[in-house]
């Protein structure tokens, strides 16, 4: 029995925005005039799936807003075209500007109902870096804000910290504080002393000022966190938090050109974004929070209306 789905012709889906990350697939079902009709999730992130089950991943999700001799365009984003993914986009490189006309990456597909194009990642030649999905992101702010020209941080398992000047991403620096937290609070020595789920703010402030002062001492002051647990009895939860500010730290330590003197927007959900606004209230950096979803379904817009021009 056939999954459909009655819709006026104002509601008639025009195109598809897909954001597919290595953890999580996000789909925004859209209308003509570029109003989300709907948002659909899922699990299945790149991470999950070989090359063969991306599209029979993506068609179960459109299935009820797909007919039978129209084809939907679908725009996507994310790690779905890295080499590991669904099929490679390539990358653009820096400078990159937010009215690149650089067609999107075809995608071939058996099921007629779709056409699916992926947006390239952006490189960096020297130091060599790689974003995906995250120019995205930036191409959505530069959508509403066209006028915008600072420092664009966007945490997350690699966060990204872009400098954007006059419409350009002109460089960028990866860090991996959110996977390093990830290791060694689970799968390291320390992850014995790092059961407790709760937080707290004090520990995480103490730990991002104290690398602040000396960076170098991150390996040992790692090691202490155990130390303290086993001689000092120091809850769990207050050395995974400590652990989670001494690697913030340590990237604000790596990238103090991008923040200091600087005006920083904070791309993401509010949990990291809260995190990193605490960790640049303490170098009195000035901060603005902009919603990570929002401005991926921004940038989506943006390049549908430029696939269309090119």
């Amino acid at each position: 029995m056939e999954n459909t789905v009655e819709t006026t012709a104002e509601q008639t889906p025009a195109w598809a925005g897909v954001d597919w990350g290595t953890s999580n697939l996000r789909v925004w079902v859209m209308s003509a005039d570029d109003t989300p009709l709907h948002s659909l999730g899922s699990s299945a992130g790149m991470g999950t799936l070989q090359p063969d089950e991306f599209e029979p991943t993506l068609v179960a999700l459109l299935e009820p807003w797909l007919d039978a001799g129209r084809t939907l365009p679908v725009i996507c984003c994310g790690m779905v075209g890295a080499r590991q993914g669904w099929s490679d986009a390539g990358y653009l490189s820096t400078p990159v500007s937010r009215d690149s006309r650089s067609p999107a990456h075809g995608v071939a597909t058996h099921d007629d109902r779709i056409s699916v194009a992926i947006l390239p990642g952006v490189k960096q030649a020297s130091p060599a870096d790689v974003m995906r999905g995250e120019e995205t992101q930036i191409a959505g702010l530069l959508h509403q804000t066209p006028a915008f020209d600072g420092t664009v941080c966007l945490p997350g398992t690699h966060t990204k910290w872009a400098r954007v000047e006059s419409g350009c991403i002109s460089s960028f620096q990866t860090c991996m504080s959110g996977e390093m937290f990830a290791l060694l609070s689970t799968q390291s020595v320390l992850r014995h002393s790092m059961q407790d789920s709760q937080w707290s703010d004090d520990s995480f402030t103490r730990g991002v000022s104290d690398i602040l002062a000396n960076p170098a001492s991150l390996s040992s002051q790692l090691f202490a966190l155990r130390a303290e647990n086993l001689i000092n009895d120091v809850p769990g939860h207050e050395l995974k938090s400590r652990l989670s500010g001494l690697l913030l730290g340590a990237e604000l330590a790596a990238t103090r050109t991008y923040w200091q003197d600087k005006h920083v927007t904070i791309v993401g959900d509010d949990r990291l974004a809260g995190l990193y606004s605490q960790a640049l209230s303490q170098v009195e950096t000035q901060v603005a929070v902009a919603d990570g979803a929002s401005l991926t379904l921004a940038g989506l817009i943006a390049a549908h209306h430029s696939q269309q021009e090119s």
